[in-house]
Order: C-alpha cells, then sequence, then structure tokens
C-alpha cells in the first residue's frame, strides 16, 4: 500500500456546490405546485341574505361608591342598603346588564366594600370592577 502525500494534486476548493441547493429548490416548487390548487378550492354556495339593524346595545356603566363613614352611593346620590338591593336586582333584569363600578373609600371598613359586591353577585349582575387611583411620587 502506498499512500501518496503530494500537495501538488490537491487544490483547494474555492467554488460552492449548487447540487444541493438546486435540489432542495426543485421539491420545494414541486410541493408548492401540487399544494397551491388544494389550498385555493372552495365550494359555491349561494348563500341567502338578510337584513337586520345593527344593534347598538351598549351597556350602561353605573359608579357605586362606598364612602369613610359606610354610606352607599349611587352614581352620586346617596342611599339606603334596601334601596341598593332593589336598584341592584332591577338593573339586574335589563338586557344587556350594566357594569358596575366600585369606588370604596380606602379609610372604610372592608366589610361595606364586601358587602356592595356580595349584593351585586346576589342580584346576578356579572360585570363588576374597581375604580383605584394612580400612586402618585
Amino acid at each position: 500500500m502506498s499512500f501518496n502525500f503530494d500537495n501538488d494534486d490537491e487544490e483547494i476548493m474555492n467554488e460552492i456546490n449548487m447540487t444541493p441547493l438546486v435540489d432542495v429548490m426543485l421539491v420545494l416548487l414541486i410541493i408548492f405546485i401540487i399544494t397551491v390548487p388544494v389550498i385555493n378550492q372552495s365550494i359555491q354556495v349561494d348563500l341567502p341574505s338578510a337584513q337586520s339593524e345593527p344593534v347598538d346595545a351598549k351597556p350602561n356603566t353605573i359608579v357605586l361608591s362606598v364612602d369613610s363613614d359606610g354610606r352607599y352611593f349611587w352614581a352620586e346620590h346617596i342611599i339606603t342598603k334596601e334601596q341598593l338591593i332593589q336598584r341592584l336586582t332591577e338593573q339586574a333584569a335589563i338586557t344587556p346588564q350594566p357594569i358596575l363600578h366600585i369606588r370604596g373609600d380606602k379609610t372604610t371598613e372592608y366589610q361595606n366594600v364586601v358587602f356592595l359586591m356580595e349584593q351585586v353577585q346576589q342580584a346576578g349582575i356579572n360585570s363588576m370592577s374597581f375604580i383605584t387611583e394612580e400612586n402618585k411620587k
């Protein structure tokens, strides 16, 4: 066995072999040629037409507040607990239901806010959120 260690015959290959790149591109082209007609096929259906009026029924927003003394406010008007329960029950029957925003004074007792939340839930109103102020540093 003999080995030829002559460096004269070997040359450094400075060209990129394009054959694998062309093969890959041809395979991708064939895949696209096959799949595009499948994607574009659809069943032609003559859909019925109907006229309707757009519904612009946006739910009302009600702001419920609890002050530091535990008094309840509907919008800006003071109400009793009985009036609160009655109004919440009335609002739960309306379609679409109103969105309630609860404003609780930071010095009020926690039970006052919890009572308000319980009454909203028992009335059957689904949307409730809290209003807070941004911290100013």
